[in-house]
């Protein structure tokens, strides 16, 4: 896997050689003064609580981490505000439509995809939905999972940052 940077080769302004493979984060070219950088990207997921305090899981059906747990989530959009990313998210996800919100935690994950090796900030939520009954796997989702987040092993969890927050819901939750 690669650092998104590392996939220069040549100046993406002036086609000047060299500009990424040396360069790290950002990328500067030397011949035209050219900088760009590579922020982490924005991610978003919810711990969507049943009145039994069960939680909505997702089982992955794609790399990275296919099989794994997850909860519903996915990549803020350029203009989109974490609450609106979040809240499409879980819609195209599990087709959920989230009634309450409230923020819990964030951490760094690095997530890989096609060779590229991308880093993320990810913000968690807490969350109810409108109806949890009509829970459904849909948009990369094999299925869908209502569990006890005590009852989880970590190691069934997909990314270290959703291990960590999985620790932070368990140590705020009100039982």
């Amino acid at each position: 896997m690669l650092q998104p940077c590392r996939h220069f080769n040549y100046c993406p302004r002036c086609g000047a050689p060299g500009a990424g493979a040396e360069s790290g984060n950002p990328v500067r070219c030397e011949a035209c003064g050219f900088v760009l950088f590579f922020n982490p990207a924005g991610a978003v997921a919810a711990f969507v609580v049943r009145e039994d305090g069960r939680v909505l899981y997702t089982r992955r059906a794609k790399d990275p981490a296919k099989g794994t747990l997850g909860m519903p989530g996915g990549f803020v959009d350029e203009g989109e505000t974490a609450e609106a990313a979040l809240r499409r998210e879980v819609l195209e996800e599990v087709g959920l439509e989230l009634h309450a919100l409230r923020y819990l935690c964030s951490y760094p994950n690095a997530y890989p995809y096609r060779d590229v090796l991308y880093h993320t900030l990810d913000l968690f939520f807490v969350a109810t939905a409108l109806d949890a009954s009509r829970a459904r796997g849909l948009d990369a989702v094999a299925s869908t999972e209502w569990l006890d987040p005590a009852a989880i092993s970590p190691a069934d969890i997909a990314f270290d940052s959703m291990r960590l927050a999985l620790d932070d819901y368990l140590r705020t939750r009100i039982p």
